[in-house]
């Protein structure tokens, strides 16, 4: 259960300060049909997850203990100072319908996204590696959703920078207490 909760908090912070809250704002905005992107945002953010989890399980035979625990400080680190970046850009999907565009455009964000590693880490350090993907997906979910369903001029009014710079600075100061325990000094 610790891993879902961490995955869970991790996902949160991470999306905060990524690339797909934006894009699935601009999809909800784009798409009449809220429900299909949620669908598609879903089964992307699902499968993302699903991938990082399995690839995780693969690694975690291969991992001591301090070296897993110093894999999930890595990521955290990495995941932290990445989103100390400004999120910049636009995706605009091929014209499809709103499930197709939703899905493949998340789906490409997913690929290799910093959840996704995350999820992976922690997947290599727990017992039940399935459990890091549920709390990756529902965190995911819980941020991205709001923005589906509210879309883009929600989101401006939103204080996004300042939210992605604690976010990231949150995710930081966990990676480095985390790679610190790892290798024993506190």
């Amino acid at each position: 259960m610790d891993a879902l909760m961490v995955a869970l908090v991790a996902a949160l912070l991470v999306q905060a300060s990524d690339r797909t809250l934006l894009t699935s704002a601009m999809l909800g905005t784009r798409f009449a049909q809220k429900a299909h992107c949620v669908a598609g945002m879903v089964l992307a953010l699902a499968i993302g997850n699903g991938v990082g989890a399995f690839g995780g399980s693969l690694l975690a035979p291969y991992l001591s203990p301090p070296a897993s625990d110093l894999l999930v400080a890595l990521t955290l680190l990495s995941a932290g100072i990445s989103g100390l970046w400004p999120v910049t850009g636009r995706t605009s999907p091929a014209r499809l319908g709103a499930f197709p565009a939703t899905f493949v455009t998340i789906g490409l964000l997913a690929i290799g996204d910093r959840t996704q590693f995350i999820t992976a880490a922690l997947a290599a350090r727990s017992a039940t590696p399935v459990l890091p993907a549920v709390g990756a997906i529902l965190g995911a979910v819980a941020i991205n959703l709001p923005a589906v369903v509210l879309g883009e001029r929600w989101l401006r009014r939103l204080p996004l920078r300042p939210v992605q710079i604690v976010a990231a600075l949150l995710l930081t100061l966990v990676g480095t207490v985390q790679a610190l325990a790892a290798i024993g000094l506190i």
